[in-house]
């Protein structure tokens, strides 16, 4: 039974731009999924301490637990909250700017991997194509051996057919792998918009128990 590296031989030339390609997105779904699932933390929970400390006054506390949190959405969320002292119209500018730096962030890189599995098969197919085109040249052509032909068609058919397999299958991760990295982007973004409007109401609503002072220790 052939093992990996017989079928990559067999597949000719046309194998080497499909790893290349499947080096690429193996990358960018590790280093996504590493910011990706780092860059998230429990929205409910946040949500719900945020509110307390609003709540009570302490925003100085909630400004700290944003610090501690390092995720974009509590960054967004402290830059609102360091600017709790000035107009509701600068707390919003300021989570808007915040969101401005953090949201294409999150976004970078994923959209190359739909784009890599489209190379890979359009790769896999040129391939495909090319090692018919050579066996069927080959067979066709006075210079083989008449004894031969069988092996020689046998052998560019193997080709085509492993640059087919190899193609579809960096495709298929690529595809994968970008449908869960988007849909994690896009869980996170959400998170973000609803965390956003709903500090910004809070402090709205609760200017008077805002401890300004603090806040603004707490933002030096």
């Amino acid at each position: 039974m052939h093992g990996a590296y017989e079928h990559f031989k067999e597949g000719g030339w046309g194998m080497w731009p499909i790893l290349f390609w499947n080096i690429i997105t193996i990358g960018i779904i590790v280093e996504r999924s590493i910011f990706l699932f780092g860059a998230s933390i429990n929205k409910d929970v946040f949500l719900a301490t945020m509110q307390k400390c609003i709540l009570a006054g302490d925003v100085a506390k909630a400004v700290k637990m944003c610090s501690a949190a390092n995720a974009p959405l509590a960054r967004i969320v402290q830059a609102g909250l360091v600017k709790v002292n000035r107009p509701d119209e600068e707390v919003q500018a300021a989570m808007d700017e915040a969101a401005l730096r953090e949201l294409p962030r999150l976004a970078k890189n994923t959209p190359y991997l739909a784009l890599l599995a489209n190379l890979a098969m359009l790769s896999g197919l040129l391939g495909t194509v090319t090692g018919l085109i050579m066996a069927f040249g080959s067979v066709g052509g006075e210079s083989v051996d008449p004894s031969q032909k069988a092996r020689v068609l046998a052998a560019g058919i193997s080709e085509a057919m492993n640059c087919t397999a190899f193609g579809l299958a960096v495709a298929i991760i690529g595809l994968i792998g970008f449908a869960i990295l988007n849909g994690k982007t896009q869980q996170i973004e959400d998170d973000i918009n609803e965390a956003s409007v709903m500090v910004l109401n809070l402090v709205v609503t609760n200017r008077q128990k805002v401890n300004l002072a603090a806040v603004g220790q707490a933002a030096a």
